[in-house]
């Protein structure tokens, strides 16, 4: 079972998810009593589940840590992807949902439309794509490429597969 979070409101007068409700008051805080109300899933990065994906021999691997059933995603779809340098992914289109990318470590290159348009993310940085627009990702670096990927709404048709970019 998780533990407990403490989730402090906007304004900061208000806890949820510890054993009681703390209220500030000009007094100090006051502690009520109450059933807790954050429901939330946690899995912390020694606990990913590494699949590695489908490559020709002798080329660098993609693993996956897909989350969204462990963390309990029912709306979207999110996954952590690690690249080993040399890497890349298929060149696809995802048809009915969005993708935004958020790399973690790393530099994320990613070929978007047709023709490609290399575009290059660093750690730290964010990319957003809409659904319909090709995209290839690949590492070129010389360390693993770590890359969250969350996708809107969670789609469970498969993405059309192109022609490698690269």
């Amino acid at each position: 079972m998780p533990s407990k979070a403490a989730v402090w409101s906007a304004g900061g007068a208000h806890k949820w998810g510890s054993d009681a409700l703390s209220t500030a008051t000009p007094h100090g805080l006051s502690l009520t009593p109450y059933s807790p109300r954050v429901a939330y899933g946690v899995i912390r990065p020694d606990e990913f589940e590494w699949i590695t994906r489908p490559h020709e021999p002798g080329e660098p691997a993609r693993h996956v840590a897909e989350l969204s059933e462990r963390v309990g995603l029912t709306h979207t779809r999110g996954n952590v992807w690690r690249y080993e340098p040399g890497a890349k992914g298929r060149r696809h289109r995802e048809r009915g949902h969005e993708e935004t990318f958020v790399v973690l470590s790393g530099t994320l290159s990613i070929y978007l439309g047709d023709p490609p348009e290399r575009v290059d993310v660093p750690t730290g940085g964010v990319i957003h794509v809409e659904p319909g627009t090709a995209l290839q990702s690949a590492n070129h670096g010389e360390a693993d490429l770590l890359v969250y990927v969350y996708g809107a709404p969670a789609e469970h048709e498969r993405a059309e597969v192109l022609d490698s970019a690269l």
